[in-house]
């Protein structure tokens, strides 16, 4: 029996070994986007006719604001104009984007609902008038930087064909909560967007400061109709060998659910969300990246299958943890330590680093650092919340508006 130990033990160790080496592997890739690199701006051009699509369900709170925000833009007030939809609203939307300045699409249909409807509407509109160049989707509850149309504008200008421009947390410093999340939406939207524009690749769309030119609107129309439209429409765009560059230098500040049971209820549909779209989509991106040798499409597998950071920190803890307990283990019977410890470390390194990045470009200095603090009580109620969006059932095409906390305190 003690002879039958050590092997028991190695076995131990390449089970765990086998497990964390996805992990580790996604904290390493985390890590390569993060390296710091020299930022691209092309020269500034206003000569394109730009339309900012503002798709709104019930958002009588927050419209106003956006137009406003949307016209102060520095673009030349005679190349661009502002349309909302008003999808299957029941408050005053449409008749407060009108006062503001707004053109209004109001759309009516209980039974094709969401976003994605929203914007497939606006875009055959606009391609059927034939006087639009670029077409911007900006979100209902969202200020916007005076460059945005100019920063999009000049890319489209210059040959690229979609843009995303940053997307940050407009209330970030309102809490602990909002902060941590600010950090996680940098980490996400502007520190991996960054890598990839870095390598060549695609640095998605993120579904607010999205950009897009009528000729990647008539390539590829846009039938993304689930909750993570922005995920599945980019997807698309990928797969016909169109990049999403990215526009760092712009910025969209949109609001984000303050109490945890608002904040429960978004994650809920976008973490459902995106594990349809990795069910649906992942092994044929992987499929398509070996067939083709395509570093894009390579990309949007791992960016579909890297977990959220929550998750894959808990994963990486837990194993190398586990790991670490084996190893001692292995280390009285026989002498020998294990690998899979080490191997997990690497990951958490690679995502350490990530993070730390992610807090370094978020300008909320010592606040956030000491918010990070908070971080495993942050990660043990999204595993809660894991746990929970696997009993229910997701709603992929249902627009469902957050409840949000006095949208207008700490804007941003």
């Amino acid at each position: 029996m003690r002879s039958m130990l050590p092997n028991a033990l190695r076995v131990g160790d390449a089970a765990l070994t086998a497990a964390v080496i996805p992990f580790t592997a996604a904290g390493v890739y985390l890590a390569v986007l993060s390296v710091p690199s020299r930022r691209r701006v092309p020269p500034v051009s206003t000569t394109l006719r730009v339309a900012v699509v503002v798709p709104a369900h019930d958002e009588a709170a927050d419209i106003e604001a956006t137009v406003a925000s949307l016209l102060a833009s520095d673009y030349p007030a005679e190349r661009r104009r502002v349309v909302v939809v008003a999808d299957n609203c029941t408050d005053s939307t449409a008749a407060l984007a009108r006062a503001a300045g707004a053109e209004v699409i109001e759309r009516v249909d209980p039974v094709r609902r969401g976003k994605g409807y929203a914007l497939e509407m606006a875009f055959a509109t606009l391609l059927s008038e034939g006087a639009t160049d670029l077409v911007v989707v900006v979100d209902a509850d969202t200020i916007v930087s005076s460059n945005l149309l100019t920063a999009c504008g000049s890319r489209i200008a210059s040959g690229d064909l979609v843009v995303q421009a940053d997307y940050r947390v407009r209330q970030a410093q309102r809490s602990w909560r909002t902060r941590l999340l600010h950090i996680a939406f940098t980490a996400f939207h502007d520190v991996r967007s960054s890598g990839r524009e870095r390598f060549g690749l695609s640095c998605g769309l993120r579904g607010n400061g999205m950009a897009f030119s009528v000729e990647a609107i008539r390539r590829v129309p846009h039938t993304a109709f689930s909750i993570v439209e922005d995920l599945e429409y980019g997807i698309a765009l990928g797969k016909a060998g169109i990049r999403v560059v990215y526009a760092h230098e712009a910025w969209v500040h949109g609001h984000m659910p303050m109490d945890g049971k608002s904040s429960e209820t978004q994650r809920d549909r976008w973490e459902g969300g995106r594990r349809l779209i990795r069910r649906r989509d992942g092994k044929a991106l992987v499929a398509g990246a070996l067939r083709t040798r395509s570093k894009l499409l390579a990309d949007l597998a791992a960016d579909v299958y890297v977990p959220p950071l929550a998750h894959l920190g808990s994963a990486l803890v837990g194993i190398a943890a586990a790991g670490t307990i084996g190893s001692l283990a292995g280390s009285r019977a026989s002498g020998r330590g294990w690998v899979s410890p080490w191997i997990g470390a690497i990951g958490l390194a690679g995502l350490g680093f990530h993070v730390a990045e992610g807090w370094r470009r978020s300008g909320t200095g010592a606040a956030g650092l000491a918010d990070l603090a908070r971080a495993p009580l942050y990660v043990a109620w999204k595993i809660g919340l894991k746990v929970t969006c696997r009993r229910r059932r997701a709603t992929p095409d249902e627009w469902v508006r957050t409840q949000r906390s006095d949208p207008q305190e700490g804007a941003a």
